[in-house]
């Protein structure tokens, strides 16, 4: 089964990236074990996609469907560090990415990390600040205005 746990850690939670481009994804394990594991849950299909397993040496074996060229993954040295290169990006490859490990027969799953890829990435909002008025304040204090009439 699949469990999900504190041994595991992924940054970044999002990725908002544009098509052609590249974009990488970081996992970081309390400690030792002997590779890592990357998989991808495609919402739209419902289905999660076996795409590569990694050895402490970086050496990659591939699942079926995975296109080499796309991804890649190299170990943080000296830690128990991995990251995961995934190049030529295109709108197919939407969802969500987690690294794993194989521990006492279970396979335990990093905190995930939602990739979207667009066509087109949205402007960024300008944050406009209004314009200090220029008009002089005129304050009144209690007892002058309960002295005036009218």
């Amino acid at each position: 089964g699949f469990c999900m746990n504190l041994f595991l850690s992924q940054t970044p939670e999002h990725i908002l990236a544009q098509t052609n481009y590249r974009t990488e994804i970081l996992c970081e394990l309390k400690k030792e074990s002997a590779g890592m594991y990357w998989y991808c849950w495609r919402q739209e299909r419902q289905n999660c996609e076996s795409l590569l397993f990694s050895n402490p040496l970086s050496k990659a074996t591939y699942g079926t469907d995975t296109n080499q060229d796309k991804f890649r993954v190299h170990r943080v040295s000296p830690s128990t560090s991995y990251r995961l290169h995934i190049s030529h990006l295109h709108t197919s490859d939407n969802g969500t990415y987690y690294c794993s490990i194989s521990q006492s027969s279970q396979l335990l799953l990093g905190t995930g990390t939602r990739l979207v890829v667009v066509d087109v990435l949205p402007l960024p909002l300008k944050t406009t600040l209004a314009p200090s008025s220029q008009k002089p304040m005129w304050c009144i204090t209690k007892s002058k205005a309960a002295s005036k009439k009218g």
